[in-house]
Parts: C-alpha cells; sequence; structure tokens
C-alpha cells in the first residue's frame, strides 16, 4: 500500500467511494512494525501512552521528552506509514514554545505531522505557522483529554445548540487556520456530520459517530491490552488480556 501524504488525506472527501480513513493509536516499535505491514492508513502516536503504557491517571503528566521517544521507536517500525505524533500538555502554551516543541517532535521522531487540542487564538496561530515552515498539523476539539478539568470531565459535546454551533465555528477556524484534518472526540453524532459536510478536509471521529471521514481508536481498547473495559463507544476485538494472562499461567505451572 502506498504511503499517504497530506495532499492524499486532504482530496480524501473529493476521492472517496463509500472508505473511510482507519487510524489506530501505536506507542511501541513491534506494534508498529506490524502495523507497517496492514493496510491501516494513520498511525497517531497518543499522549493517551501516558494512560497506557506509563500508568499515569491522566494523559497531563507526559512530557515532549516522553513523546520523542515513543514517536521515534514507532517510525523506526513503520517506516512506510502517515504518523502523528501528539503534542502533549503544556508543550504549546504560547505560539514560541509551541513552534520549539513542534519542531523538536517533528525533527526528533521522523514523524510525518504532528497533532495539538484545542482552537484558542494562540493555537490558531501556531497552526498558521508550523504550517508555514513545513509541519503538517491535525487538529482536535470536542472532548480534549489535556483540558478535562477545566471542560469539567469526560462527556459528549455538541448536545444543545450553542455548544453545537461552536463547535462548527471552531472546526471551520482549525480548516482555514491550515490543518489537513481535524479530530471529533466525543461529538454529537448528527454535529459531527455536519462538521464532515460543512469541512473542506477529512474528520476523524472517535466517539462521534459514523458520518464522519474516518475512524481512530486507541489500539490497547481495540484489542483488550488491558484489565478495564474500554469506553463505551470501543467494542475490542479481541481480549489479548485474558489470552496472555492464561499462556503465561499455562507457562508457570509446566
Amino acid at each position: 500500500m502506498k504511503k499517504l501524504n497530506t495532499r492524499n488525506i486532504r482530496n480524501f472527501k473529493k476521492n472517496k467511494e463509500n472508505k473511510i480513513l482507519n487510524m489506530l493509536t501505536c506507542y511501541d516499535f513491534q506494534t508498529a512494525k506490524l502495523l507497517d505491514e496492514t493496510s491501516l492508513d494513520l498511525i497517531l502516536v497518543g499522549d493517551s501512552l501516558g494512560n497506557v503504557i506509563l500508568g499515569y491517571e491522566t494523559t497531563v503528566s507526559v512530557s515532549i521528552e516522553e513523546m520523542i521517544i515513543f514517536t521515534s521507536a514507532v517510525k523506526r517500525g513503520a517506516k512506510n506509514k502517515f504518523v502523528i505524533g501528539d503534542l502533549p500538555f503544556g508543550s504549546y502554551n504560547t505560539v514560541e514554545q509551541g513552534l520549539e516543541n513542534a519542531t523538536k517532535l517533528f525533527q526528533a521522531s521522523g514523524c510525518e505531522a504532528v497533532k495539538l487540542e484545542g482552537a484558542f487564538p494562540h493555537q490558531l496561530e501556531l497552526i498558521e505557522r508550523l504550517t508555514h515552515i513545513g509541519i503538517p498539523v491535525m487538529g482536535h476539539i470536542g472532548l480534549t483529554p489535556q483540558s478535562v478539568h477545566q471542560q469539567g470531565g469526560y462527556y459528549t459535546h455538541g448536545k444543545n445548540d450553542e455548544s453545537a454551533n461552536t463547535l462548527m465555528i471552531t472546526a471551520k477556524k482549525l480548516e482555514q487556520a491550515g490543518c489537513f484534518s481535524v479530530v471529533l472526540e466525543c461529538i454529537e453524532k448528527s454535529v459531527s456530520a455536519d462538521i464532515t459536510k460543512d469541512l473542506g478536509i477529512p474528520t476523524i471521529g472517535i466517539g462521534a459517530g459514523d458520518q464522519v471521514d474516518g475512524q481512530v481508536l486507541v489500539i490497547n481498547d481495540l484489542l483488550k491490552l488491558g484489565s478495564d473495559n474500554p469506553l463505551s463507544f470501543c467494542e475490542p476485538i479481541a481480549d489479548l488480556y485474558a489470552m496472555k494472562k492464561k499462556l503465561i499461567n499455562q507457562y508457570l505451572s509446566r
């Protein structure tokens, strides 16, 4: 499968024939190598690694140095995939700080793009400046885990007219700032559908219904690699936690 680039991704809406963009998270070399041998479109090295790999309570504790380590490992394994690295909490509080950290992540890891959450004025300016210097940016609105404390917890966004309108305006601003795609997380499905129709760039949903251009899931949830049950919008296709536990116990009792 030919490796995607930002032009392919932007043009996806024009070219698609009942197809969707498939994106999974990945955090390690071996899994990345496996995914490189599949038809998966995009790999996200999400700051969700803080929860599922490093055991942090939230993504807030993840550092730019950790993101560089894990994104680099994934890129070494997935040489033929379009890899996006998350900018973690506190790494883009100002435009200049964001420019420095995004450049560091992009250059050190070899990823094809970075992702950041939100669309406040300084974030929109940061997106514009990053794209001007050659660093593609994926946007992210709705439930933004880095701001979960400020948002007041985990919940579905866009349930009333005011919230839906704000999301529509925000998505358009991200497109105008230069994002090549935008993640819609935990957004009312009818609102996600309207945003998808309104934008000229692809939308990638997670808990946002099926009327979007693509879907992303945390691979640890999809394969149930942990002991906890995934969120309701992710139905695991396996229970590798139970399988590995069974196999190890069989080995230990040999």
